[in-house]
């Protein structure tokens, strides 16, 4: 990690840090959930920096990037990530999103069809973080916001054992990546009263490019049924699934080697077709 580069770059008005391994390879673009920020892709990007030039994105209001008070959407979240992109000069690169940031994917691939050239996403599907305040959303927004302020006022240290206690699986390089993220989020990140709603039905059949979603199991916190990884099929062209048993929402902490494998394979394919 030492070897790696750090750098801001302006896309839509923000200053957007991104760490970059670097290196003459296909260029492939991280992007993280909620409350994660781009060193939480660090276990990952070891794995695959022999291969790939790895650019992980921290999003606005998460890790070392600028925090607006608003635009906070997953459209706006798209535009962003296009931008910085366009800023890095990548030609076509791979895109993996996790949650927030694979919904961030979806759409950026739908809006820019030809600016990625294949799209992963981890347990992320057709939802929207928009405006619409039900009572349910309120009281959820309610414990976000509280757990903000707990995460500012918690050590880092505390933080690790926390996170060690509640989630056994997750391996130990995982842990301060984790914990690193929450004491830099934002609350301005819930700031979502502008954000509008994604017409999913209208984007996703928009998306040219190759596709990977990797589902995992929804008893254990998954999010994507296998009902909506079938109506996403039916939206995406060719769109590949990949279930990876034994492992909830965070799947890539949870069961590495499956996951790891997945994307490996994917990304192997994607890149013999460029050559």
């Amino acid at each position: 990690m030492s070897d790696w580069l750090s750098g801001y770059v302006l896309a839509n008005g923000l200053r957007l840090h991104y760490t970059r391994t670097g290196g003459e390879r296909p260029p492939l673009v991280l992007a993280h959930g909620y409350s994660d920020d781009g060193l939480c892709w660090a276990p990952v990007a070891r794995a695959l920096e022999a291969d790939y030039d790895i650019i992980m994105v921290d999003a606005r209001g998460h890790g070392r990037s600028d925090a607006p008070l608003s635009g906070y959407g997953t459209l706006s979240l798209a535009e962003d990530l296009a931008a910085a992109i366009r800023a890095l000069r990548l030609e076509r690169p791979a895109v993996l999103g996790h949650s927030m940031g694979g919904a961030t994917t979806l759409a950026l691939a739908g809006l820019y069809p030809a600016l990625p050239g294949a799209i992963l996403i981890e347990d992320a599907g057709m939802f929207n973080m928009g405006a619409a305040r039900t009572p349910d959303q309120a009281e959820r927004q309610a414990r976000m916001r509280a757990d903000i302020e707990r995460f500012a006022q918690t050590s880092r240290e505390a933080l690790i054992e926390q996170v060690r206690a509640s989630q056994p699986a997750w391996p130990e390089d995982e842990l301060g990546p984790w914990a690193d993220s929450k004491k830099r989020l934002s609350p301005n990140v819930l700031n979502r009263a502008d954000a509008a709603p994604v017409d999913w039905p209208a984007l996703l059949p928009k998306i040219a490019c190759p596709a990977l979603l990797i589902t995992a199991d929804n008893d254990r916190g998954a999010m994507v049924t296998p009902e909506a990884a079938r109506e996403m099929q039916g939206m995406i062209g060719g769109l590949e699934v990949v279930h990876v048993p034994g492992a909830g929402h965070s799947i890539r902490r949870e069961q590495f080697a499956a996951y790891i494998d997945a994307v490996r394979g994917f990304l192997a394919r994607w890149a013999a077709g460029r050559a």
